[in-house]
């Protein structure tokens, strides 16, 4: 018997569908008239009938990686939700929607962000509303979407669909989503739909508070829901606090206070460089999340051939020619020069050509010429490079980027050369040693610099920690290769040739020492130990107390530096540098949260980002293009959205905490203040009062909470509690002027005190 899962989260309670005029996609047998079968690497059956409402449904069996997609013959911009019914064991799915027409992507929806109910035994309903992504809060983009994937994840996904529609319209019935208290006397009111507001009341140590003033303000970036401040007669102080409205409660412990300061005579210059991204998606997109850099980098630009603009990922995708994603890079370096003025570009050393290679254990499900490197056996296949690549030299190299319109601000030597005889070993098969990367960063360098005289090089550009043994400590020949070199591991020996060769040649040629940072530790599981742990893993970024949790803390380490266990990264790499090499800048031009989409994943993007200003990274980018809206997305915002900015200089923050539950940021400039607190705990509340913090008018950007929302701005009084039960906020003192809403009415009032408390839920 089948069985209809009711949801009782995400608004599904709430909304009721019109039906008149809704769009079928799929029911009883087939694919509705005007869709077409656009799926790859999956076994699928539309007329299944072992589960199923009605005569059949859809059964999809995904490799890694792979859909069921299907397009429409047209577009479905105007509609304002996809209903679905699906039933499986909790798949790891994820949901977007494609207009080809510019090949668009819109942000990318896990099934866990719908509902954590899917059962195997009967069909749930689920419905996406366009104005109120699941997860993100945001609205689906304006585009001519024509396409819908439903995509597994990294093992694959099984699982049955039937009445897939696109509805014409949804209706939201008013409800509360949370009630979060913030600075001093402010409680935050997330809503959808038109509330009553009169309904609220608050208490605290069961003595009623009254509402002294409301405002009002739609963020854009979520505009489905509405953000309510209420200003209360009286200040939060420690106790229970209580806020009530129609169908909901909201109750919160306000702790002690704690003490810190703020020491800003202690302090450094933040590199701006360091709010990068690989690839920004627009200028719209720039301006939101404040990017200062992007690079121009990554597989596929290792085979880009700048005279045909195509290119070839190598192992990323089937070792497949294609027209490169991203255009011609001197058009590029145009487009994004015009929006910040900082590229980076990588040069190549091969290019490719059209031609293909055949008789494999794998094809592209869309190009049966493009293989996947392997033998029906499994073995890699090599093969002869000039059946599919042009030799790339420095005379060619020279020759391209002295003829270049648009320059770059920084040229790297190649994407993780190391590692190319697994990635590029259709180019590269054998393994590349320690003096053939010195060779080719020295020879195309060399040249680089002759053609663009005031280019900053980066280099090694090396994969991490973990590829292929240590490739910071040796070669993907082996220890027999750092034996070769005196043992020395491989970037301290780097380094030093780097400086032997200035020297001889009287010029500085490498401006960056460029690595790429993955943490180490496996959170794939993403439950709630993987969560805690990702939240952990920011620590190995500079902390000397820290073992990695991961094979690099307990493995019996294969290298000959110091403290093995310990990845102490920004310290440990500057260290290399000041002994090896005086004066290089460190680079860190690949790392990642470890999940864009989890709320835990943005805590860590912001916790690295914090990381970087406070220990002196010179610049960071971040792989690859987080969503705007999702939590790594907006710890980028957090810091550098729509204009305002934390700070040109890290401060010193004394504070006796925990780094596992609290991280806290302060920095300053022209004299303003600013913090970034992030609680990391958010089940245990925590309450600090900061001495050192001058009087004026404070803005507070925050994310996270029991809304999910990206919660705008917010303004108060800061000199008791500055209360909040979102997981992370953001305090900018220099904001009197900026911090206002579209119509120009300021959220902020003078602020006379000169202490800051904070309440961390």
């Amino acid at each position: 018997m089948l069985q209809r899962l009711q949801l009782a989260s995400l608004l599904l309670a709430a909304l009721r569908l019109v039906q008149a005029d809704d769009l079928t996609v799929y029911q009883d047998g087939a694919l509705a008239a005007g869709w077409e079968n656009w799926s790859w690497s999956s076994t699928i059956d539309f007329a299944a009938t072992d589960i199923f409402e009605g005569t059949s449904s859809i059964s999809v069996d995904s490799e890694a990686w792979s859909a069921l997609s299907v397009k429409l013959e047209g577009t479905f911009p105007q509609y304002a939700g996809l209903r679905f019914d699906i039933a499986g064991a909790q798949p790891d799915l994820s949901i977007y929607f494609s207009a080809t027409d510019t090949s668009t992507d819109s942000p990318t929806i896990p099934l866990s962000a719908i509902s954590q109910a899917v059962t195997a035994d009967g069909f749930s309903s689920l419905l996406i509303d366009f104005s109120n992504l699941p997860g993100l809060g945001s609205a689906l983009p304006s585009a001519n979407w024509d396409r819908v994937s439903f995509q597994g994840g990294q093992n694959g996904a099984s699982y049955h669909l039937d009445n897939i529609i696109l509805v014409e319209s949804i209706v939201v019935q008013p409800e509360f989503l949370s009630a979060d208290p913030l600075v001093n006397n402010v409680v935050a009111l997330t809503t959808v739909g038109t509330v009553n507001l009169s309904s609220v009341g608050v208490k605290l140590n069961g003595k009623s508070l009254r509402v002294s003033n409301t405002t009002t303000y739609s963020p854009p970036d979520t505009p489905s829901k509405t953000i309510t401040y209420l200003s209360l007669s009286s200040s939060f102080a420690p106790g229970q606090l209580v806020i009530t409205a129609d169908n909901f409660t909201a109750q919160y412990t306000i702790p002690t206070v704690r003490t810190g300061s703020i020491n800003q005579a202690v302090a450094h210059a933040i590199n701006p460089h360091v709010y990068g991204v690989n690839f920004p998606t627009s200028a719209s997109y720039i301006e939101t999340l404040g990017v200062t850099l992007s690079r121009w980098g990554g597989n596929a630009v290792t085979a880009y051939n700048p005279f045909g603009t195509f290119t070839n990922a190598g192992a990323d995708w089937y070792f497949e020619n294609r027209v490169n994603d991203d255009g011609d890079a001197d058009d590029w370096l145009g487009w994004y020069q015009h929006w910040t003025g900082s590229p980076r570009m990588q040069r190549t050393t091969r290019t490719p050509k059209p031609s293909t290679l055949a008789n494999q254990g794998g094809f592209d499900p869309f190009n049966a010429d493009a293989g996947n490197g392997a033998l029906p056996n499994g073995t890699d296949l090599q093969t002869d490079p000039t059946r599919a690549y042009t030799p790339w030299n420095s005379t060619a190299a020279k020759q391209w980027l002295s003829g270049l319109k648009n320059k770059p601000t920084f040229v790297a030597i190649d994407n993780e050369i190391e590692i190319a005889s697994s990635t590029h070993r259709d180019m590269h098969f054998d393994p590349i040693s320690y003096d053939e990367e010195l060779q080719r960063i020295i020879e195309f360098g060399t040249v680089a610099k002759q053609a663009l005289p005031n280019v900053q090089l980066v280099a090694p550009s090396t994969n991490s920690w973990w590829f292929c043994m240590w490739t910071y400590w040796t070669s993907v020949v082996g220890l027999s290769d750092t034996a070769a070199h005196n043992n020395t591991d491989f970037l301290p020996w780097f380094l030093r040739q780097m400086a032997q060769h200035d020297k001889s040649t009287k010029t500085r040629l490498l401006d960056y020492l460029d690595i790429h940072y993955y943490y180490a530790a496996d959170t794939s599981a993403n439950d709630d130990a993987a969560k805690a742990l990702r939240l952990r893993a920011p620590r190995s970024l500079w902390d000397p107390s820290y073992v990695d949790e991961s094979w690099i803390g307990t493995s019996v380490p294969q290298n000959h530096e110091p403290n093995a266990t310990i990845v102490q990264l920004i310290p440990r790499m500057k260290a290399l540098i000041a002994q090896n090499y005086p004066g290089t800048k460190l680079s860190i031009s690949e790392w990642n949260g470890m999940n864009d989409q989890d709320i835990t994943g943005g805590l860590a993007a912001a916790d690295s980002l914090g990381a970087f200003g406070r220990y002196g990274v010179d610049a960071a980018t971040y792989w690859v293009t987080p969503d705007a809206l999702s939590p790594a997305g907006l710890a980028f915002w957090l810091f550098r959205g729509h204009g305002t900015y934390f700070g040109s200089s890290s401060v010193q923050v004394n504070l006796a905490t925990d780094p596992n539950t609290v991280s806290v940021y302060a920095a300053t400039e022209k004299g303003k203040l600013s913090l970034v607190i992030l609680n990391k705990n958010p089940s245990t509340p925590i309450s600090y009062s900061f001495s050192n913090v001058p009087a004026g008018s404070y803005f507070l950007r925050h994310f996270g909470g029991a809304a999910g929302a990206a919660k705008w701005q917010a303004c108060g009084i800061l000199h008791s509690p500055l209360k909040s039960s979102l997981t992370l906020f953001f305090i900018d003192h220099n904001l009197t002027e900026t911090g206002r809403q579209p119509g120009g009415t300021s959220l902020c009032s003078s602020l006379p005190p000169s202490a800051v408390s904070v309440v961390i839920m």
